[in-house]
């Protein structure tokens, strides 16, 4: 009985020496893949946006452990590339460019470090309609621009052929900035999907930014609200109108 009760104690005495250890080495493994990337001029993280991208550090750090929270992690942009047209992101080209750049060039992503060429194809592949969607997006700020100059001249010059128009202008505006929106969004989805399937064994991983499709789709929302007020005046409003007069 006595030795019995002397292994539970030795036991639980056992765990949680394994426990710190093994939360000590996590620890040191983290900070060493930390300290080891900046010294390769490699960044944390990178920002994909629709024109350009942007490069920065986790601060105080990267990943969260005994000492720091998940909730006290924040991203620190050191720089953004010019904005252009017509822009690709490819992590591979970005990664390999800071390492030819920061004295490094001996050292290959894709035969030294194993860079998935699934990642390659999967990104090649939404290069279509990432430039579909930019162009509908041009589309749709000039649509956007003509609706609200013409809902400005309808304020002054009320009648139902200026209502009829503001229609067509939103309903326009509204098609084309939401086929903008699905195409941001499967683009997002999908370029996700494909850097987290096929990048984790080389801790390349990707999170999905939420505040350009919020405002895309809240973009997208108000033109079809602004066409229903315009139908909506169209409508019932010179009715109301034309009732009055009447009177």
């Amino acid at each position: 009985m006595g030795y019995s009760c002397g292994c539970a104690g030795s036991s639980a005495d056992t765990s949680r020496f394994f426990d710190d250890l093994t939360n000590s080495i996590e620890e040191d493994i983290e900070d060493g893949i930390t300290s080891i990337a900046q010294e390769l001029g490699v960044h944390d993280f990178y920002s994909y946006h629709l024109m350009d991208y942007c490069e920065g550090y986790y601060k105080p750090g990267p990943v969260a452990n005994a000492t720091l929270s998940k909730s006290d992690i924040s991203k620190n942009v050191t720089s953004c590339s010019n904005e252009t047209g017509f822009w690709n992101f490819d992590p591979r080209e970005i990664i390999q460019r800071e390492l030819n750049e920061s004295g490094h060039s001996s050292i290959n992503l894709v035969t030294d470090l194993d860079w998935p060429e699934d990642i390659n194809k999967g990104l090649h592949a939404l290069r279509v309609a990432a430039r579909a969607m930019f162009v509908l997006y041009c589309i749709a700020i000039a649509f956007i621009g003509i609706a609200f100059i013409v809902a400005v001249i309808s304020i002054f010059f009320a009648g139902r052929l200026s209502a009829l128009f503001n229609v067509v202008i939103d309903w326009l505006a509204f098609i084309v900035v939401g086929i903008a929106s699905a195409i941001a969004t499967a683009i997002v989805v999908k370029g996700t999907d494909i850097i987290n399937d096929h990048g984790h064994e080389i801790g390349v991983s990707a999170q999905r930014g939420t505040k350009f499709l919020i405002i895309t789709w809240v973009a997208t929302g108000l033109m079809l609200l602004a066409s229903m007020v315009w139908c909506f005046d169209c409508v019932v409003g010179r009715r109301h109108k034309s009732y009055v007069a009447g009177r």
